[in-house]
């Protein structure tokens, strides 16, 4: 298999426990990623592919998937509002919650999936830690045997999408939006 990433931007956000099980869980890698090694340093999470490959150096950095690991208080029903009455405080339930570690991939191709070699397989492992997340959204444009293709999931749902080709689209080239150094009166002598 070939393929490349050329565009990706990252809004996921899985509980790390969930994470956690889906590798546990021994998924289908694709055939270039043997094995999967994850490694936490303090507040940074790093999903990193190994590969038996001979032609790729020990040296060689492959890709890895990098997340940022928050806390987040979870309600198990809607949590009160700020500056509701005060009236009731008195008789009021404190209504359970858990603070929830959350894997949190989020940026563009060069914070969320680093490094070139074995870029497009560990693209795919992404894609599937997208179809299980809830909250976030997952846009690529990637090319698989000579052909591109438009990725787009919103909250673990695969949604349409498509790739258009547009002709400077901030008018580069023209010339006309930047500023005459040479003629400019503060700089001249």
């Amino acid at each position: 298999m070939t393929g490349r990433v050329f565009r990706l931007h990252s809004t996921l956000e899985l509980p790390l426990e969930d994470v956690e099980t889906y590798f546990e869980e021994d998924p289908d890698l694709p055939p270039e990623i043997d094995d999967i090694d994850i490694t936490r340093r303090n507040n940074t999470l790093i999903i990193k592919a190994l590969s038996d490959d001979e032609s790729i150096s020990k040296y060689t950095p492959t890709a890895q998937l990098k997340a940022s690991v928050t806390e987040t208080r979870v309600w198990e029903e809607e949590p009160p509002r700020a500056g509701g009455p005060q009236w009731m405080d008195d008789e009021e339930e404190e209504i359970p919650s858990e603070l929830v570690e959350f894997a949190c991939f989020k940026g563009d191709r060069e914070t969320v999936l680093q490094n070139s070699a074995l870029q497009y397989p560990m693209f795919l492992v992404l894609r599937e830690l997208a179809m299980l997340s809830e909250k976030g959204t997952l846009t690529a444009i990637t090319e698989e045997n000579d052909k591109l293709e438009a990725t787009r999931i919103v909250e673990g749902e695969a949604r349409p999408a498509s790739i258009e080709v547009v002709e400077s689209p901030q008018g580069a080239g023209d010339g006309d939006g930047g500023v005459n150094w040479r003629d400019n009166e503060f700089i001249s002598d």
